[in-house]
């Protein structure tokens, strides 16, 4: 039987109202969670995944990422993901809610810290490939790690700026590496957009369904989309479509012609092909392998 994947809210017992969270990746991995983190599971917060020492890998939204010593991973609320044992791995988790981020920052450098996480905005996975730049990050990691333990009157205001910084400077990595987006007006509709297909992508994969919502026509979201990730309003609505779907195929026992319906999909044989044109397997080979 499938296992439903299970929902993790923020929850640090120790601090429950920072919004805040440094974890030792090679604590995590030992420690009892009361849900196993070697599956997979949904979160309700943002996670940044720093590689100190070790390899290893990480699953985020059924993407299996290798990782190694200056990896970053990028983890945003409600994306899925999964652990893999490893005996080397050494680092740290950055663990935080939108509270954390906004009760620091005006909403404009909010949203603007929001998007370094956003997966269809860029790379989920940063690689710091000179040493300064990783010694850099490492002190400010351990600077976290020292303030956030101190809890005094001052360590949380601290540690929000520190992240802040930290958060920064991974943009400007991203920005050398070419994989940023400038922020700008049409961002703002495109994450609005964003947020309505991934509520929705079962109940219609049209542009024109999209743009009726926003209040703008079909030519104008496209120009907004493509503008933002160079890419057609309709891809994006089947890319997100395909992750909904392997969502449903992992967490429930429903036969594939149930998910087909339950996809927004009335003819089986459709949805089989518009699977497998994604995705390269079936709906049931990819069942099988994950």
């Amino acid at each position: 039987m499938k296992e439903e994947i299970q929902e993790i809210r923020f929850n640090n017992k120790e601090n429950p109202k920072s919004f805040f969270d440094i974890v030792k990746i090679e604590d995590l991995l030992q420690r009892d969670m009361g849900h196993d983190i070697c599956k997979y599971h949904l979160v309700k917060f943002y996670v940044l995944f720093f590689v100190i020492e070790g390899q290893g890998h990480h699953t985020i939204d059924f993407t299996k990422y290798d990782y190694k010593k200056g990896t970053i991973l990028l983890i945003r609320k409600d994306q899925i993901h999964k652990f893999f044992r490893s005996s080397n791995v050494k680092g740290y988790l950055l663990v935080f809610t939108e509270e954390f981020i906004i009760s620091h920052l005006n909403r404009m450098e909010a949203l603007k810290a929001m998007q370094l996480f956003n997966d269809s905005l860029g790379f989920a996975k940063i690689e710091l490939s000179e040493k300064e730049t990783l010694s850099d990050f490492t002190t400010l990691l351990r600077h976290l790690e020292v303030e956030y333990n101190i809890k005094d009157d001052f360590s949380i205001g601290i540690t929000r700026s520190v992240l802040h910084i930290v958060i920064t400077k991974l943009f400007r990595i991203k920005a050398k590496k070419g994989h940023f987006v400038e922020w700008k007006k049409s961002i703002s509709q495109y994450l609005e957009f964003q947020k309505d297909v991934e509520e929705n992508c079962f109940k219609s994969r049209k542009v024109q369904y999209y743009a009726d919502r926003l209040g703008v026509s079909s030519k104008t979201l496209n120009n907004v989309v493509n503008s933002v990730v160079n890419d057609s309003a309709k891809a994006f609505i089947d890319e997100r479509t395909i992750l909904q779907i392997k969502r449903l195929l992992l967490s429930t026992d429903n036969s594939i012609k149930e998910i087909a319906y339950l996809s927004g999909f009335s003819d089986p044989s459709n949805f089989f092909k518009f699977f497998k044109k994604y995705t390269g397997n079936s709906p049931e080979v990819f069942r099988q392998v994950n």
